[in-house]
């Protein structure tokens, strides 16, 4: 393990303690908050977005009473951008190890998991394969495509080989260092966000940054290249239904959490009350006039759900509901 120690940050978008971390040759960006003696929270970013984009979450929790870390999946924020790799798939088994290293090797103690959208899908596969590390899991939401249509169990050989040389050739085949570029620096990146949010974000300038940033890097279309390919083509045991089934088969399954924006239009809720239905040991929280960010557009009621949350389920009471009943 290697940490190069940056300048500290203050509040907002460039949050916490900010420092690099060298997984697996790899350079990581994470930022932490928070007395060193309280349990550890790991907040876990959404598609496209970074550790910046927990700006009205760090502070509140760590008031609550945790230390509370933010890392750059490999491939946004300020983390390594790499491209196509033959031995290395961009999925979230990949981030899962990346987390679970993290953990290991800087946290250095089991931690609850909240992540974002691609954050939570991460946080539950980290759970699933290295629950010795995971304390909770909060996704807010839980985005999977197999959600609506799960994989077969197994398919073809001739069939699997099909599909890898039809997405590998598509996704080499689009303009991604034209069209990233592009979308980064006009409206088309501000009219995308408008659709992960409920109000109107026209004059917030630091979440349109916060974005924009990375997907300005020279890496990062090759990057989009790499993971969209390695998404497309996980195994069925790395998608959310497998990923449930395997961790609901554990002794005491880890308490898991879902929140969700009621107006959610990128992952419906629909699916999150489903996955209630399927799995009566997970909980479902619901925001109104929220979008697929909650965290970021409703984060006092986001944080009264989770707190309350991790009171229940770990036997806990934070400093902010403490403050609260007194």
């Amino acid at each position: 393990m290697q940490a190069t120690a940056l300048q500290p940050a203050s509040n907002g978008a460039d949050w916490g303690e900010s420092a690099v971390w060298i997984w697996k040759g790899y350079r990581c960006h994470w930022r932490v908050l928070g007395d060193p003696k309280a349990p550890a929270m790991i907040l876990l970013h959404g598609f496209g977005a970074s550790s910046s984009h927990w700006r009205h979450n760090a502070a509140p929790l760590t008031k609550a009473g945790y230390r509370v870390y933010g890392l750059d999946l490999i491939g946004f924020g300020r983390s390594e951008q790499p491209g196509l790799h033959p031995h290395i798939r961009l999925d979230n088994r990949l981030w899962a190890r990346q987390v679970a290293g993290f953990l290991e090797q800087v946290v250095q103690q089991p931690a609850v998991l909240v992540g974002n959208s691609l954050g939570g899908l991460t946080a539950l596969t980290t759970a699933a394969f290295r629950p010795e590390w995971v304390t909770a899991v909060v996704a807010a939401p839980l985005p999977d495509p197999a959600l609506m249509q799960p994989l077969p169990r197994r398919q073809p050989r001739r069939l699997r080989q099909l599909k890898r040389r039809t997405v590998e050739l598509l996704c080499r085949l689009l303009p991604l260092e034209l069209l990233v570029p592009l979308i980064s620096r006009t409206a088309l990146l501000r009219i995308g966000l408008q659709g992960a949010y409920s109000r109107s974000i026209r004059h917030d300038r630091e979440l349109h940054q916060l974005i924009a940033s990375p997907a300005r890097r020279p890496t990062a279309a090759r990057s989009l290249r790499a993971m969209s390919i390695g998404m497309a083509l996980r195994p069925r045991g790395a998608t959310a239904p497998a990923l449930l089934e395997r961790l609901a088969k554990h002794d005491q399954p880890k308490p898991l959490l879902l929140i969700w924006g009621r107006q959610d239009r990128f992952v419906p809720l629909l699916i999150g009350e489903k996955l209630q239905q399927q799995h009566s040991w997970l909980k479902l929280r619901i925001l109104d006039g929220s979008g697929h960010c909650p965290h970021d557009e409703s984060p006092e009621h986001f944080h009264q759900e989770l707190l309350r949350w991790l009171d229940l389920n770990l036997g806990r009471t934070s400093a902010l509901e403490a403050q609260q009943r007194a």
